[in-house]
């Protein structure tokens, strides 16, 4: 396939679905991953991509899913996600153990997979969609902020240890993107996830997707290594300008 293709990761909605059009619109053949595989066979079909069970938190799923891509030019690291908002007194070590196996095990899992193929194109490209909460803390939030912390900061060191192949980094840290995350983080409860976008302009899925194709497009000697973004209405993860 001579092609250029993209992965993109938990494609079924949000970002990642929103990412996945960006790169079809951009010419590539896009791979897109998720457990809900009929969510991803509609887009697959609606943007004349390839549609791929995959379940990061399984080294089958993952060492299946990679074997299935024939080459790989951009991998978009985009499965992931929070449960819950305790303390750390109260926390829930199932709820923990999710988050670390989806944000950090998952990246990993899917990144060793197909580095090999992203350094064989000659000019591979790693963009992982950490968050906020990859940079600072809040209450409530320890679970979700020391993953995607750990998440950081695997990415980061791949940079390092990819110095000299062809292969470039993107880390984009987005603040709050309206999408079904606060759903899966409330398990669920539609009211309260409408609470936390309640009074402000939040970022969308296509913000962030517009943003990886920004990347995608530059030059092989550019790498844009960190892109922190948030809504204006947003300063820091819980510091919002909120109108009634």
């Amino acid at each position: 396939m001579s092609t250029r293709t993209a992965v993109v990761t938990g494609a079924s909605s949000g970002i990642g679905e929103a990412t996945a059009r960006e790169l079809a619109k951009q010419g590539y053949h896009v791979y897109v991953g998720a457990r809900r595989f009929d969510r991803v066979q509609k887009l697959a079909a609606e943007i004349g991509g390839t549609a791929l069970e995959l379940d990061v938190t399984d080294e089958d799923s993952v060492r299946a899913f990679a074997d299935a891509i024939e080459r790989a030019d951009v991998l978009v690291n985009n499965a992931g996600g929070a449960k819950g908002l305790s303390t750390v007194a109260e926390a829930d070590l199932d709820d923990w153990r999710w988050m670390w196996e989806t944000n950090v095990l998952g990246t990993l899992r899917v990144t060793k997979a197909l580095l090999p193929k992203l350094i064989d194109s000659g000019d591979g490209l790693i963009v992982t969609i950490t968050s906020i909460a990859a940079l600072l803390t809040y209450d409530n939030g320890s679970g979700y902020t020391s993953a995607k912390h750990a998440q950081g900061v695997l990415h980061r060191t791949l940079r390092g240890e990819l110095l000299g192949k062809p292969v470039r980094l993107t880390e984009i840290a987005p603040g709050a993107v309206e999408t079904e995350f606060s759903l899966v983080r409330f398990d669920g409860d539609a009211e309260r996830a409408a609470k936390v976008y309640e009074g402000i302009d939040p970022l969308y899925a296509a913000d962030i997707a517009e943003i990886v194709g920004f990347v995608a497009s530059r030059p092989p000697h550019v790498n844009l290594d960190t892109i922190v973004v948030k809504p204006r209405d947003q300063a820091e993860p819980g510091r919002f300008a909120r109108r009634s």
